[in-house]
Parts: structure tokens; sequence; C-alpha cells
């Protein structure tokens, strides 16, 4: 084939003429130029053109229709649904290719056939009787033959594979011009064979023989009677008028044996009540259904625009013409009009749902308004479309007579749902959405230069901020895997970085703190062999300033997982042991769905099996894990989740699952479509239901990242999901705890899935989400960075309320770290005392430079690692009671392991909106005993 060019098809699908009319197919998921060309020019096709359009249509032809016109190459692109490399045309646009071969001799109106004569080029109206024995391969001779054969007068062909016979040709099937009918005939590409709604008209000029028609005005035969009764209660209803005012039954069955009984039989299959034999809205006399049926000439089957109806019930509903639902809508929702789209193919509203039975404007408007959007449009009956107000006024879109959408609803067809290209749009009479944008917007500066792109970053009890990195598949030769940055000291590049080590690759694993006195830091988990069974432990040493001398200690031999996990999940159990969920069994390996405890209880393999894991595998992987306050645990995952027994771990709760796009139910939330999750603040006296937050997440397929964060109370009655829309897609964000119970959502693109390049369109915005206000009012838009925070970055709260961010994915070029201030001022108190007991009573002393203490907070952010936008302690934030006299204030600790699981915390006082630098302090001690674990002599003990 010679390459291709790219037509516009000016007289294409608004009419239904093809530029390439003899064969066609569609492959919505595999389309490729490859596969139509072999199509074109294999088997009983051999044609010298090829032409892919609108990504997943192929086309036929030895010939051009008139008017289709060469046009730039760059209009054709949109790429192959079989193959993103490739062009596949556009809306109304062919990329054709032609074999090279001479076309054979031009098509030509078959001036006659026997005793059939040709007539010309004929709009299709009339009662006419389709013989349904000459569809497909179509020609005039065969459709000739046929129309002789039952007895009619004319013959005409239609769209290149339809053939009618009739008795009379209607006053309203005046001659057309002969390029009306342009199409060639699916069995013969010499002949022509009509067009859409043209007929290639034939008349017989012999005498006809044949008695099997009586209907119309021509020959004779046997009478025509009806069905009285047939089995399953079906009783004959009458003759009525068809297509007044459209097709009033939507489910058609052509048949070459049309019989009154398969009708009904059809009819019954699919569960419908009324059957009508070729034509209905208004009573008809019976004499008006005067055709006899392809199947059984002695039975009436209809006529031209009538229908011969049967009842299974006995009752037969005459609907009202549809009109456009303008009142009793829904919300604040208001008809607009019918809105023209911007050209054939295209869309105001980027969001397309396709509701081929139960499409309403009510379903519509509400799917539009549960996600945020506050425009909606009803199209072609079935179709319903979300977005905003903005993407018509932006783009200066028309409105158009209402008359112009006349196709009722799929699901309602007494109401319009637009036309063909016209949408029935409805507008939001208010504001759906509240996005505040406040005067301190806070700001990213420069805080460090990376050394490498770290996976996982976690804040020590020394106020140093440890990264892992993929160790030894890092793109830099010399990584050792491990690094700890002393912020103390970031105007000195040299002096802030600690080389550290690990003996296994640490890609993809999963981290959480101790509770022990040395807050170790956890990791378990890794790449690929013996690393995805590593169990790594690191003792934060040193202070700011001042170098450490510990580093990560690992021994395969000693101390390891059961099951090898590739992109796992840890928690910290009220118990003080550690859960490990999920991931798979190395990289891109099978799936890993399981969960196991650390330290390994005694016995056997104590590795429990989950099923739904292994059902929604891969796109489960670094699930959710978060303490509920009932002591039972929340897990995430793919777009479900559910509340586990904290001892047995079996299923106490199947939530509902998680809202995704609003035209997409399975978008997903966890890797690879990864959004990010944390617990809502806790309050004393801790009697309010916990929340969970969600945010961002993408979709299977196109990968369009979700621009919604959902909440959920999971241990009320009847939970739900509650959607709040951001003001942008984002998928693989980060949310980070702030000390005054405010969460900072940032990083991650617009478009895509995680991993190496699989996501463009970086998002470059940041948010700020406050819980404190009402639902649709609690995002703020923050400032913007230059840049690209993509795959592998992480965002991180530091002691002095800071948030570092760092990493991207290295395809992006882009490793340094940034910083954000989101407040200027600082607090200073001082504390005597840092391991707590739950329950227990702690002074500080506080000296405020803003407020007093009445309007003083306290905060206990729960100390945590965080990879992939995974905050493994589920970002918890506790808002303790507390009571001052001068300057001396009384904290008391959360109540139990349920509110508080143990472990250490970053303590904030807040003076107003600004928090002071943080002390770290423990609460809840070590439980399970895990500061004398492991207990062999090249891993450090720090003690319980």
């Amino acid at each position: 084939m010679i390459p291709s060019i790219c037509l516009a098809l000016l007289s294409g699908d608004n009419t239904g003429t093809r530029t390439l009319s003899a064969a066609s197919y569609t492959n919505t998921t595999g389309m490729t130029v490859e596969s139509c060309l072999s199509f074109c020019s294999s088997g009983a096709n051999s044609y010298i053109y090829a032409g892919v359009e609108y990504a997943q249509e192929c086309y036929c032809g030895n010939f051009f229709a008139s008017g289709a016109s060469n046009v730039s190459m760059s209009d054709c692109d949109m790429t192959c649904t079989g193959n993103a490399s490739e062009f596949c045309g556009a809306g109304n646009r062919l990329n054709v290719y032609w074999s090279g071969a001479q076309p054979p001799a031009s098509p030509i109106i078959v001036p006659s056939v026997g005793n059939w004569t040709s007539l010309g080029c004929y709009r299709q109206r009339g009662p006419w009787h389709m013989a349904w024995g000459v569809t497909g391969q179509v020609t005039v001779e065969s459709c000739t033959a046929a129309c002789q054969g039952a007895g009619y007068q004319y013959a005409g062909v239609e769209y290149a594979d339809e053939c009618y016979c009739g008795m009379t040709v209607d006053n309203g099937s005046g001659p057309m011009p002969a390029s009306d009918c342009g199409m060639t005939c699916a069995g013969n590409s010499s002949e022509y064979c009509g067009g859409p709604n043209r007929l290639n008209l034939y008349n017989y000029t012999g005498s006809l023989t044949t008695t099997g028609n009586t209907g119309g005005g021509g020959g004779t035969g046997t009478s025509l009677f009806v069905i009285p009764s047939l089995s399953g209660n079906w009783t004959y209803a009458g003759c009525y008028v068809d297509n007044a005012n459209g097709r009033v039954l939507g489910d058609e069955l052509d048949s070459n044996a049309m019989t009154v009984e398969n009708c009904v039989a059809h009819c019954t299959a699919d569960g419908f009540t009324i059957a009508g034999l070729e034509y209905s809205t208004q009573c008809s006399p019976d004499s008006d259904c005067n055709m006899a049926c392809g199947g059984d000439a002695t039975e009436a089957c209809g006529a031209g625009n009538r229908l011969s109806v049967y009842t299974s019930t006995g009752n037969v509903t005459i609907l009202p013409v549809p009109t456009a639902l303008t009142s009793g809508l829904p919300g604040q929702w208001v008809y607009q009009g019918c809105l023209s789209e911007p050209a054939p193919g295209s869309h105001y509203f980027p969001y397309e749902n396709d509701w081929t039975n139960n499409n309403t404007v009510e379903a519509c408007l509400n799917q539009c308004a549960a996600f945020g959007y506050p425009a909606a449009g009803l199209e072609y009956g079935e179709q319903c479309f979300c977005g905003d107000i903005s993407d018509v006024v932006d783009n200066n879109g028309a409105f158009v007579s209402d008359s112009e959408c006349n196709m009722p609803c799929s699901g309602d067809p007494i109401h319009l749902c637009g036309a063909n290209n016209l949408m029935s749009t409805y507008y939001w009479n208010g504001t759906m959405n509240v996005w505040h944008t406040p005067e301190n917007i806070g700001r990213y500066e420069f805080l460090i230069g990376g050394l490498v792109v770290p996976l996982l970053a976690t804040v020590g009890i020394n106020n140093k901020v440890t990264f892992l990195e993929k160790y030894p598949t890092s793109e830099f030769a010399n990584s050792t895997g491990a690094y700890e940055l002393d912020i103390s000291l970031v105007d000195n590049y040299l002096l802030a970085w600690r080389e550290m080590h690990v003996k296994s690759d640490v890609f993809c694993s999963g981290s959480i703190i101790l509770p022990d006195k040395g807050a170790r830091q956890i990791n378990v988990g890794g790449w690929s062999l013996e690393s995805t069974y590593g169990v790594r432990l690191y003792t934060p040493d040193g202070r700011p300033g001042v170098n450490g001398t510990n580093d990560w200690e690992e021994n395969y031999d000693e101390l390891a997982l059961q099951r090898g996990r590739w992109y796992p999940t840890a928690m910290l159990m009220p118990n003080g042991s550690i859960l490990v969920v999920g991931g798979e069994t190395g990289s891109n390996g099978p799936p890993q769905p399981s969960l196991e405890v650390l330290p390994k209880p005694p016995g056997g393999d104590t590795v429990i099996t989950l099923d739904y894991l292994q059902r929604t595998d891969p796109n489960n992987l670094y699930p959710f894990l978060m303490v509920l306050p009932s002591g039972r645990f929340f897990i995430g995952y793919y777009n479900e989740a559910r509340i586990l027994d904290p001892v047995t771990f079996d299923t106490v709760t199947v939530l509902p699952n998680m809202p995704g796009a609003v035209n997409n139910f399975l978008g997903g939330r966890t890797y690879p479509m990864e959004g990010t999750a944390v617990l809502l603040p806790q309050h004393a006296p801790y009697t309010d239901p916990i929340e969970i937050l969600i945010c961002g997440g993408s979709t299977p397929g196109a990968a369009i990242a979700l621009d919604n964060c959902i909440s959920i109370t999971p241990e009320a009655t009847n939970p739900t999901w509650t959607i709040e829309r951001m003001p942008s897609k984002r998928v693989m964000p980060c949310m980070v705890t702030l000390p005054d119970g405010t969460y900072m959502i940032l990083n991650g693109a617009h478009q895509g899935v995680a991993g190496f390049g699989l996501a463009s369109d970086p998002n470059l915005s940041a948010l700020l989400y406050d819980p404190s206000q009402p639902v649709g009012q609690r995002i703020s838009i923050l400032n913007t960075t230059i840049v690209a925070r993509l795959y592998h970055s992480e965002a991180t709260l530091l002691p002095d309320g800071r948030v570092l961010v760092s990493g991207s994915d290295p395809e992006t070029n882009y490793p340094n770290g940034t910083a954000v201030y989101p407040e200027e001022f600082r607090i200073e108190f001082t504390i005597a005392e840092t391991d707590w007991a739950l329950g227990g009573h702690y002074s500080i002393v506080v000296t405020l430079y803003q407020g007093t203490t009445s309007t003083m907070r306290v905060s206990l952010v729960a100390a945590s690692s965080s990879t992939h936008g995974n905050v493994m302690s589920g970002g918890r934030i506790i808002f303790p009671a507390f009571s001052c006299s001068g300057n001396t204030c009384t904290i008391t600790a959360p109540p139990n392991a349920f509110v508080c699981p143990p472990g250490w915390h970053q303590l904030f006082v807040l003076d107003g909106p600004t928090p002071s630098h943080s002390a770290w302090v423990r609460i809840g001690g070590d439980p399970a005993q895990l500061g004398n674990w492991p207990d062999y002599p090249d891993f450090t003990k720090p003690g319980v």
C-alpha cells in the first residue's frame, strides 16, 4: 500500500454517505492500519483503497464519493485503538491508503435487467416492503429477481446493501439527482445501489404472475388476516400509525421469514409486552395494515408507517409526544436550550456516559451534580455529558431551536435528550464548588540539591530525614541506596548529607516507625528475589548539626518476611506488632494477596490469604491500612474497602465501593491508579466517629486522572462516600498532615498512572484541605511550582512545620528537592517528659508571641514514612485535651491504643494558625516488646 493521505468527508457522517462505501468494520479496542489493509485486500474483499477513521473504523472501496477532499495530514490526529503509535483518521477524516492498482471501470446505474427498467434515483418514501432474502451482498439483479418473485411492481436498492419492493410510488417519493445515489452495491461494486434514504428505482414492465402479495394496489392473491390469539396471552391490538413523531418501538428484528409468531416470540424473549410488525402512535383502520408477512403471505405485517400491534397484557399505552424537561428538576438545575456541538464527533463537555436503556434527564443531572459538575448535556437519546459552564462560554457555544433536540431519552420516552450532535443542556443555578483563594498561598523555595531520587522519606526523632532509593538498580552507579539529610545544615551541601547503606534493593518497599525507645525505622519488602523478603532496621542517632553513626541493619538468613512482597503496606497495630499486607511476589510478578504479622507469631506458616486482593490484582498495590477507634482495621484497595477484625483479620463490614470518575465507576485509588489517603483529625474526648479522606487516582484504559476527593465515616450506620471535586485532576498525589489539622495536597499529574514514564501533564499546583469547613467548601488553592513531581515524589512534614517535597520519576530529570512554607511565625515551648502513658497528664511551658493560651491549640502528628503517596501511619493527627494556668499547660494523652496506636508523635503547639517547632513524644510504650527484637547480635536493640 502507498502511504496515506488525509481526506475530509464533506458529505460524511451527518448524511450517512461514506467516502469509501464498499465494505467496512469497526474495532473499538484493536483497530490498526495493518488490520484494515488486510481486511480490504483479502478474501471476498479486493479493493484498491482502504481508509481508517475515528480511531476505530475501517472502510474499503474502489472509488471516492463526491465531496471528499484532500486536507492536511494534521487533521487525521486520532491514534488507532489497537496501536497508539499509528494514526487512524479523526471525526469525518480518513487516513486513506492506495494499493497502487488502477481502479476498475466507474460504477453505473444499471439501465435495465430483463423486463425491469431503471427509473433513476428516488427519495425513499412510501409503502415499501423490504425483500429480506436479499440483504448483505445485494446487487440490482438479485433485488429485482426477489421483487419479481414476490409479485411486486417496483424494486429499489438503497444504502449499498438493502433491497425494497413495492406496488406504488408515493407522491412524496420524487426523483432526485443521480449523484444522490452514489453508493456502490455491496455485491457488485460496478453498480450503484442508492444512498442514504435514496433508492435506485426499477419498474417491472412485464406481466406479474406471482400471487403472494395482496397489499397496496397491484396483483391478486389470498386475503390477509390477523392472528386473534397467540401463546402467552398475546392478542391483536390494532393497526397503528408509526413515525408521525419518530419510531415508536425501539427494538427491531429483521428476518427474511417474518411472521406474527416469530415477532411475538422475539419480543417475549426480550421481556417486552408490545410487539409490532412494520410500523405506531395513533390508531389507524385495520385495512391500512395490508402488507403480507415475508415469512407467511397469509398474515398481515403492517405497511408503510403502519404497525400491526399485538400485546401480551391486553393494554397498549399511548405515550405523548416527548418534550424537553424544564420543570421539577433536581437541585438547582435550569434548562438552557438545545446546544449545537462544536463539530461532528467533538463535544463541549469532557465526560461522557452512554446509557443505552436508562438515560433520563434526572439521572444525568444527578450524576453530574454528585461529582461537582455544574453543566450537563443529554445527546442522541442515550448520552449524558458533564462539564463546566466555561466549557461552553469560553468556546463560544451556540444554541439552536429547541425543536432540533428531538430524540426521546432512552430511559424516559416522554422527554427529550438532544439529537445527533445536539445537546439538551442544563446549568446549575448557583455555586456548586467553593474553592478558596486565600491571601497567603504559601511559597515554594529551593532547599538543597538532592543526591538521588528517593522512594521513601521518613523524619526521625533526631529531626533528620532518611531517604531510601533503588539499590543496586539505581540509575546512579555510585548510589548506596540510603541517605540522611540534616535540615540544620542545608546551607552546606557536603555536610548536610550523610551516606548510609542497605544490603538489598528497597525499590517499592514499605516503612513505618516502631514504638520502641529508639524509634527505629523498619522497612519491609523489595524489588526481586531475596530483597522481597527483606526486613531492615535503622535506629536514628546524632542530632541537628552532629552526624550519627548508626546504619541500616539487615540479615536475610536471620530475619525475613514469610512471603516475598513488592509494593506492600505496613501498619502498626494497637497491640504493638506490625501488620504487612499485599504486594506482588517480585517486580511485575504474580500477586501476593495475603497478610502476615511481625514479629512472626509462633508456629508454622501464619500467612493469611485475602481473596479480595487476589480478585483485584494488579490494581490494589500499596493498599491503604488504618486503625479505627473501635480497634478494627480499615483496608482500601483498588476501588473497594472493608473493615477487618483485629484478631482474625476476617471481614466485619464490606463498605460501598469507592466512587471513581463521573463517567467511569471503575476508577481506582491505589497503585497503579495511585491516589492518597489519610485519617481526618480526632479531637478529645474522641466520641465523634472518625473519617477517612482519599484524594485523586486514575481510570483504567484511557488513564484520565480523577479530579475528586472522597471521604467516609466507615463505622457509621449505613456508611456512604462523600464526593468533593478538586480544582484539577490528579494522579500520584501526595497528601501531608499539617499541625493545624489541615492537609496539603500536591504533586502528581493530570493524566496517566504510576510507573516510569506512564504519566504526563504534571500538576504543578498545591491545595489545602480543611475538614473544619462545610463539605464542598474545604479546598483552598495554594501556590504553584515549576518542578514536575511525578512518580516517586514525596511530601514530608518537618519538625519546624514546613513540608519537604522531594523526588520524582527519573525520566523527568528533576531530582532536586523543594520546600513549602505554609506559615511564617514560630512559637516556643519546653517539655520535660517525652515518654507518655495512655491517659496520662504531662506539662509543657509555652511562650506565645501572637495570642494567648485561650486560643492556643495542641496537636500530635504520628510519626510516619511515606512512599508512592501512601502515608503508612494513615497521617493520623490528634488534638488532645489540655488546660493552662499561666504559661504552664497540662496535656491529657489519648485514652487508648485504638484512638492512638503506640508510637512516636510530633507534638506541636499552635498560636492561631502558626505552629511551633515540634518535640517528639512516645505514647503508649512498646506493648509488643519490639525494642528487644530481633534477638541477634548484628541488630541493635534499643529497649522498650
